[in-house]
């Protein structure tokens, strides 16, 4: 089962490798991780998604819950919320087959955020089965480079995830 926390920590150096640290020191795996400060600038959000059943998934809040620099650790409920991942997928484009590679970029609602004579810079924002459709899509015309955001997530409706002092 993957399951998507989301943790506020304090926001200075040495964080997020404390909470990394402890990932590696229980074998636990990321498998994906996102981070950036929130609309308080002394708090960051940490955005992890493990692999893990119900139990792990609880040891792993727990054990976030024991580091001094963690505020609070929240579940994401999958079908009570919305995530995204941003890639950027730099392709080859010969001359003949850029028409084909900007309609591709349309289909997906993908933004071309930079073109060269010899590749094309391709943006995707999407869940995570959108971003890997388009890059499968995309592999057959050469891709030169592709970086990914790791997956962003939000609670639908009115529920927040905010520090305690809120």
């Amino acid at each position: 089962m993957k399951a998507t926390l989301a943790v506020l920590v304090e926001n200075h150096p040495g964080v997020l490798s404390r909470v990394a640290g402890l990932f590696a020191r229980r074998g636990f795996n990321i498998e994906s991780l996102a981070v950036g400060p929130t609309d308080n600038p002394e708090i960051s959000r940490m955005t992890i998604v493990v692999d893990g059943d119900e139990r792990i998934i609880e040891q792993i809040k727990k054990q976030l819950n024991k580091l001094i620099d963690v505020i609070k650790v929240s579940f994401i409920e999958p079908e009570n919320s919305v995530s995204r991942e941003l890639v950027m997928i730099k392709v080859n484009t010969e001359p003949e087959k850029r028409s084909e590679i900007i309609g591709i970029a349309e289909i997906f609602r993908a933004n071309i955020i930079d073109v060269s004579r010899d590749s094309m810079i391709i943006e995707l924002t999407g869940d995570k089965d959108k971003v890997n459709a388009m890059e499968e899509i995309l592999r057959p015309f050469g891709i030169k480079e592709l970086v990914r955001t790791g997956i962003i997530a939000m609670n639908r409706g009115s529920k927040c995830i905010e520090s305690p002092e809120q």
